[in-house]
């Protein structure tokens, strides 16, 4: 009798899903949020900013994109001539569908001399109405390069506006939005965490309602001694080059696992265990498969919305330092 033991149905599964993209010319794009399996079968992981690079530039005939809708939507944009799938079309996002496109026109006509920057977090149409796109790596950059004379609509995370406003000392008029999984994270006691981690760092998403609480230092919320404000790639990047040996996230639990895997001598800890995003989870072995398979749930932007879209996405990649920024301001240092 063999001693080998038989390949899982997991294992199966992602054998054949490797062997449907090879099949098909397609890479695998995952958000930082996915699912272990997902992010391990991966061609690349990233946030945002990254994945948007890296669709831009990929030579795939099929891009799959293992995150949110909106996320394939500006994949499609940059890449029109190749078919972008989702592996789940429910795959949403509650901080993109805080803003519509007949919203933001109406806003723009109380404010006709205004920028508009929007977060990538939004939809194509969205995108659409804007001046300049903006991730959570380059939102300071990208406020800074406009005029100072200017006015700037900044949607629609109103947490990352304030950041971005405290960064940079810049009034910015911000829409009310916020992602139901980092406003939750705002709403619990860090410093019980910080209690219990006595030595570790603290990393925060800047589109949490404690980022600009712990930037002004305030004593209301929890004790901000160690702790920064990044964007996931930031927090990858300060977990890889910090020497403390023990870290707690307040951002979505899923960038966990790569922070373990990139490090597997140090100790992460969820600020919240229950800071999930449902939206993200929906991405399975099992439907990324069937999108494979069938070349279903493709993502396509209008021609014309897309020309739009695109203009903003590519000043937000042309502004200097923009483009590889994965590092903010640490915490303890707020803007003068």
């Amino acid at each position: 009798m063999s001693n080998t033991n038989p390949m899982t149905c997991q294992d199966s599964l992602i054998d054949e899903i490797r062997a449907l993209a090879r099949d098909r010319n397609a890479t695998i794009l995952a958000h930082n949020y996915q699912i272990p399996a997902i992010q391990d079968l991966a061609d690349f992981v990233g946030d945002s900013l990254g994945l948007s690079q890296q669709a831009a530039s990929t030579d795939a005939d099929v891009i799959v994109f293992c995150g949110v809708h909106f996320m394939a939507e500006t994949a499609s944009i940059l890449c029109p001539d190749k078919a972008v799938l989702i592996p789940d079309l429910e795959a949403g996002c509650s901080l993109a569908a805080t803003i519509t496109a007949d919203q933001l026109r109406a806003w723009k006509a109380e404010y006709p001399d205004a920028v508009v920057v929007s977060y990538v977090n939004t939809s194509a149409a969205v995108k659409a109405e804007s001046d300049y796109c903006c991730t959570s790596s380059n939102a300071v950059e990208v406020v800074q390069a406009i005029p100072a004379e200017r006015p700037i609509l900044f949607l629609p995370d109103r947490f990352l506006g304030a950041y971005v406003e405290m960064i940079t000392g810049r009034k910015l008029v911000i829409w009310p939005g916020a992602c139901h999984v980092h406003e939750k994270i705002g709403e619990i006691s860090l410093a019980e965490k910080q209690r219990e981690h006595p030595d570790a760092e603290l990393l925060i998403h800047p589109e949490c309602g404690c980022s600009t609480a712990c930037m002004l230092k305030s004593t209301l919320y929890f004790d901000c001694a160690d702790s920064h404000v990044y964007s996931t790639e930031g927090m990858l990047k300060r977990a890889r080059q910090s020497p403390a040996s023990e870290f707690v996230v307040a951002t979505e639990v899923g960038i966990l696992h790569r922070m373990k895997k990139e490090n597997p001598t140090k100790r992460f800890f969820p600020a919240d265990e229950n800071s999930v995003c449902d939206y993200m989870k929906r991405i399975t072995l099992e439907n990324l498969r069937e999108a494979l398979v069938h070349q279903r749930f493709e993502v396509k932007v209008p021609e014309a919305v897309a020309d739009r879209a695109r203009l903003p996405i590519q000043r937000m990649l042309e502004i200097p330092g923009s483009r590889h920024r994965h590092d903010q301001t640490p915490a303890q240092s707020p803007a003068p």
